[in-house]
């Protein structure tokens, strides 16, 4: 198989991604009739009118799952952004700077947070706040914050080793001009590989904050919440649990394939490519 076609590959299985964001982005405004309200007795399989059936309350699935994603989505984006730009900010500071006390006493708090499991420290912020599908963003960037430093801060140290960095450093430059020309350059693709993979985690986060209960109640709809309520029926008709689990399972392996073509669409990979001349 020739390299276009491994290109080309991946441009297709990545297209499945993308129409799960539009199904979670646009399905609110595409949902015929109430999300809430039941038009049939609990767990009706598919058939006319209803291509997924009902759930366990007797509600249309199909409404529900168009009008469960965008929340979802919006959530796992904000704390992606959130956490990415605390990530990399903080950690860009602790590899460039020379006062080790401080950035060592940064990164020891960033790890004291990251030792909390992630599932107990979700359920303290969110829990504390309930109902409120905002906290729940921002207790999943703080929970994700600490891996984004620990992995731009290491690839920050390495490029503050380079040649032209040590060069840049001798001559007297400022840190901003130091990191603007000499470290960013070589950091962005790992940073773009990280807010990824933090999008991907957040996307589960969300979901299992939903599972849980936490964020907007009943009867909001949502992806994690659905695949809670109906596993009860899933003998009865599986469509309820089985569409939404489905949606994250493609969304989150998309992500990936488009963040491994984007990776190594650029020359040189993941190496620095130094000061411009």
């Amino acid at each position: 198989m020739t390299a276009r076609r491994v290109r080309t590959g991946r441009r297709w299985v990545a297209v499945p991604a993308f129409l799960v964001l539009a199904v979670a982005v646009a399905g609110p405004w595409l949902a015929a009739g109430s999300v809430t309200a039941p038009v049939g007795v609990p767990f009706e399989e598919a058939g006319a009118g209803r291509p997924l059936g009902t759930d366990v309350l007797g509600r249309d699935v199909l409404a529900r799952v168009l009008a469960g994603g965008r929340t979802l989505i919006l959530q796992a984006v904000a704390a992606t952004v959130l956490g990415s730009m605390v990530g990399l900010i903080v950690g860009v500071w602790t590899g460039a700077t020379r006062r080790r006390r401080t950035a060592q006493a940064v990164l020891r708090a960033a790890d004291a947070v990251a030792a909390v499991p992630t599932l107990l420290l979700l359920l303290l912020l969110a829990g504390g706040l309930p109902g409120d599908d905002a906290i729940v963003a921002a207790a999943i960037a703080l929970v994700s914050a600490p891996f984004s430093v620990r992995v731009i801060r290491e690839r920050t140290a390495r490029l503050a080793t380079a040649e032209y960095a040590r060069e840049a450093e001798a001559r007297g430059d400022p840190l901003p001009a130091r990191i603007r020309y000499d470290i960013l350059p070589g950091l962005m693709p790992v940073a773009l590989a990280e807010a990824g993979i933090r999008f991907v985690a957040a996307t589960q986060l969300a979901a299992t904050a939903g599972f849980l209960g936490l964020g907007a109640g009943a009867p909001a709809a949502n992806w994690g919440r659905m695949v809670r309520e109906n596993s009860t029926g899933i003998a009865a008709n599986p469509l309820p649990v089985l569409v939404p689990a489905a949606l994250l399972v493609v969304l989150a392996v998309g992500v990936t394939l488009l963040l491994d073509r984007a990776v190594g669409a650029r020359p040189g990979g993941l190496e620095p490519a130094g000061r411009p001349a």
